[in-house]
């Protein structure tokens, strides 16, 4: 047991972006099953996991998508863990999903939808960036808790990821999507003292394979 009168643990919470999909007709998929990793993703799935294999990682936890699901599995095995299913975690929801329109492609043969992106900034397209900050926000917190005074690594999405980072970073959610500093495979770590953020900092196990990434596998 600590010592509830000595300095309060230091926790990591790592937020890992799951790697690439085959996705070859550029499907938006969101939330959609049957997406699963490439074999190039499998490979970044790999590099994050061995890029964290010497970390005290205690708690692992996954979006319910089958590729984040498939991201975690290697991470988790390395350390001897379960990875435990967590819905906070899960990609935002988007109108547009199930049409091939991902990286922003085709957009203007839906007319109908095009409608909805009137508003970059909230989005008006699909789940607003706070309420993915506040979801992310509380799954992070218990994963601080599950892993207190060790490490702990959520695999999300993109969206997700971003949003929290600028809540914690205390900036403002609008942005240029196309700028997110999340990579596929990559790690935004959270240190904590106690319960509070000490600091943030970002990496890319996988960069190595991010060139030979195909559009529309993200997310």
């Amino acid at each position: 047991m600590s010592d509830p009168g000595g300095p309060a643990p230091r926790t990591v919470v790592h937020l890992l972006r799951h790697g690439e999909v085959h996705n070859p007709q550029r499907i938006l998929y969101g939330r959609l099953s049957g997406y699963h990793l490439s074999a190039l993703g499998r490979q970044m799935a790999l590099l994050a996991a061995t890029h964290l294999a010497d970390h005290d990682i205690t708690h692992v936890v996954s979006s319910p998508l089958e590729r984040a699901r498939e991201t975690a599995a290697p991470v988790a095995e390395m350390h001897g863990l379960q990875v435990s299913i967590d819905e906070r975690a899960i990609e935002a929801t988007n109108l547009f999903e199930g049409l091939e329109v991902a990286g922003g492609a085709n957009l203007f043969k839906h007319p109908r939808l095009l409608r909805q992106a009137w508003n970059p900034f909230r989005p008006s397209w699909g789940e607003p960036y706070a309420d993915l900050a506040a979801r992310m926000r509380s799954a992070i917190a218990d994963a601080r808790d599950a892993a207190r005074g060790h490490e702990a690594v959520i695999v999300s999405h993109q969206a997700p990821i971003w949003a929290v980072r600028r809540a914690l970073e205390g900036r403002r959610f609008i942005h240029d999507p196309r700028r997110r500093e999340c990579s596929l495979a990559s790690l935004t770590s959270l240190t904590f003292v106690g319960d509070d953020l000490l600091s943030l900092a970002y990496s890319e196990p996988a960069a190595s394979l991010l060139s030979q990434a195909q559009p529309g596998a993200g997310a």
